[in-house]
């Protein structure tokens, strides 16, 4: 069932234009490396990671995340004010890496 809506979303999202093939197949890529890394005990689990970087982004609604796994980071992406923020965090460590606006 999430593999089917995975997979619709993606076909939403680039019959809208909104992302490219090569985005979404890079997504999918990343997503299949996370997991992989994640079982080798690599990286962290992004619910790890979110449980560390929500509380320090407070008055923000929280987006989601993306993770990259050339930087073997994440990406958590906030929005207060109309401003959007995006956190970049050390996938193995947890550490805040920068924050930009």
């Amino acid at each position: 069932m999430k593999k089917t809506l995975v997979i619709s979303v993606a076909a939403a999202l680039l019959a809208s234009g909104f992302v490219s093939a090569p985005a979404a197949a890079q997504s999918r890529s990343d997503q299949s490396e996370a997991r992989k890394e994640m079982r080798a005990g690599n990286i962290l689990r992004s619910h790890e990671i979110e449980r560390r970087v929500l509380p320090t982004m407070r008055n923000s609604e929280y987006l989601g995340f993306a993770y990259d796994s050339t930087a073997l980071a994440y990406r958590l992406k906030f929005i207060r004010d109309g401003r959007v923020t995006f956190v970049d965090v050390d996938a193995r460590t947890g550490r805040i890496l920068r924050r930009s606006r």
